[in-house]
């Protein structure tokens, strides 16, 4: 598969996350460190994690054999970009169950048992049922997708998902009339996950999607990537993939869905309301209290050095999306 790909505009035509305040913030935040005599130590900090995106810590999980005789198809906005190396996606991660720092769940999710594995189907729907992963595979045709991801912090990057639409999956359990938002819930096994329990946020972890973003055919239902089963660190087995929001809306290792009438409460809006909103979605235009959200880096290109770009509205998937919220105010929906 080349590496140079065209993200086209129609998804018709072809089909963290967040981290603690004391990550890297941009530019403007290496700067105040190089004054402050310290930018020494961060850059040693990301030379570390890209050593360690090359070592043999990162082993690749295998070909989902799915896959064998699916197409890639792509979808997004009409521009020219990389897709962003599988050692650095499978090495900066947000997953807090296994740490707090972006390298923390390349070394500590080897832990994550994924077999068996099943998901729950419950609330407002005919047919609850507890589906098993080999019947999620099975429920629709996987195709590779070509998604532009951003992370809260200023980070983005290009990854070829592997999956089906979200949407597949809630056809066939047809929610009723009543149901008017979707929540997502994790798994949270202390004895395989180290850092659930810990303070930094409620567990088990829990994200939610009005029911037209749920079913919107960008929203993912994700196995893998780069056309392999998704690593442990990436939120394996199966995971939710938004592109047009955060990363940190796209739950990991999902093992309940439940559909609501009511919104229901999310892990990183519990734990700072005034910095993580319900919607989520990439507004260039909304900062963060403890940082701009106008520019962005692009992972792979250069680490803390790399040229900053200018964050584009939902993402880039403005076209595609931007009806769904027609009338809101996106600074106090955020």
């Amino acid at each position: 598969m080349s590496h140079l790909i065209k993200i086209r505009p129609d998804h018709d035509d072809l089909p963290s996350e967040i981290t603690p305040q004391g990550v890297y913030h941009g530019r403007r935040e290496l700067l105040k460190n190089v004054a402050q005599g310290v930018a020494g130590l961060g850059l040693a900090q990301w030379a570390q994690r890209a050593a360690f995106a090359q070592s043999e810590l990162t082993p690749r999980p295998g070909k989902l054999a799915s896959l064998s005789a699916v197409p890639s198809k792509v979808s997004g906005a009409q521009v020219m970009e990389k897709i962003t190396p599988y050692e650095d996606i499978t090495s900066y991660n947000n997953f807090y169950e296994f740490g707090t720092d972006k390298s923390d769940p390349a070394r500590n999710a080897h832990t994550l048992k994924t077999q068996p594995w099943s998901i729950e189907i419950e609330g407002l729907v005919k047919k609850p049922q507890r589906i098993n992963l080999e019947d999620l595979l099975k429920l629709s045709t996987q195709e590779e997708r070509i998604y532009r991801m951003r992370c809260v912090e200023g980070w983005s990057m290009v990854i070829p998902w592997v999956g089906y639409s979200l949407s597949e999956l809630i056809k066939k359990v047809e929610p009723l009339g009543s149901a008017k938002y979707v929540s997502f819930i994790s798994q949270a096994d202390p004895k395989t996950m180290p850092f659930v329990g810990s303070a930094i946020l409620g567990w088990p972890y829990q994200e939610g999607l009005r029911m037209d973003e749920a079913m919107h055919p960008l929203t993912l239902l994700s196995f893998g990537l780069y056309g392999e089963v998704l690593p442990n660190q990436s939120g394996a087995p199966v995971r939710l993939v938004v592109p047009w929001k955060y990363g940190f809306k796209s739950a990991k290792s999902i093992v309940k869905i439940k559909f609501t009438e009511k919104q229901p409460d999310t892990a990183w809006n519990k734990a700072a309301a005034n910095e993580y909103g319900f919607y989520s979605n990439v507004n260039p235009n909304v900062d963060h209290p403890r940082w701009s959200q106008a520019t962005e880096r692009r992972l792979g290109e250069g680490g803390l050095l790399a040229k900053r770009r200018k964050t584009l509205l939902f993402n880039g998937y403005e076209s595609q999306v931007a009806q769904l919220y027609a009338g809101m105010d996106l600074k106090q929906n955020f």
